[in-house]
């Protein structure tokens, strides 16, 4: 019994900071797990910063709903489930997400929650659990799944080894040199073709 664990961001949509810091002119913002393995720490800056700009959560909502799956994604993940079944595990947060998974056709996803005032202040974040990612996976195993995982960032890695397969997905260079122990790809038909083979 088969399930494969997706990351979203970079793998099934752009990166939403990254679209975000371009539509704000905030380049700042473009930092993401890509780039800072602790996503506590991560989280809490880009926090100070909208904060700094007087910037909410109406305004990160505008940008999202502008975003489009990334070219392929969806036949992707179509091919996908029609073999076995996907998990969506994301460091992103329902209010976030909704708007993209409805673009690609309501799959699963697992992720985090914000804190919103009522004056649309990101106050905070609520995470679902401690290190999500790995702790899903490790939990459908402990339910008789053998995971399959593929993400592109630092948060990834773990969900990615603690799996029977795993594999980085347009990744960086500096990750993929990190991680020689992982194979990377950098099309989604060669990322189903491995998938398929370890099902």
């Amino acid at each position: 019994m088969n399930i494969v664990c997706l990351d979203l961001e970079g793998v099934l949509v752009p990166e939403i900071w990254i679209a975000f810091a371009e539509a704000s002119g905030i380049p700042a913002l473009r930092r993401t797990t890509r780039d800072e393995p602790d996503y506590d720490k991560l989280m809490h800056w880009r926090l100070e910063i909208l904060k700094e700009h007087g910037l909410g959560l109406k305004e990160i909502q505008s940008v999202i709903g502008q975003i489009d799956p990334l070219p392929g994604a969806k036949a992707f993940l179509d091919a996908l489930r029609e073999r076995t079944q996907v998990l969506i595990l994301s460091d992103t947060f329902e209010e976030f997400a909704k708007p993209l998974m409805r673009k690609l056709c309501w799959p699963t996803i697992l992720c985090n929650s914000l804190e919103v005032s009522p004056e649309d202040t990101i106050t905070g974040f609520r995470m679902r659990c401690e290190q999500s990612k790995l702790t899903t996976v490790k939990a459908l195993q402990s339910i008789g799944y053998d995971t399959i995982a593929s993400g592109d960032s630092y948060n990834d890695l773990g969900m990615i080894r603690a799996g029977k397969a795993g594999f980085l997905f347009r990744s960086t260079e500096q990750i993929k040199a990190d991680s020689p122990d992982i194979p990377a790809y950098e099309t989604y038909e060669e990322l189903l073709t491995a998938i398929t083979a370890a099902l």
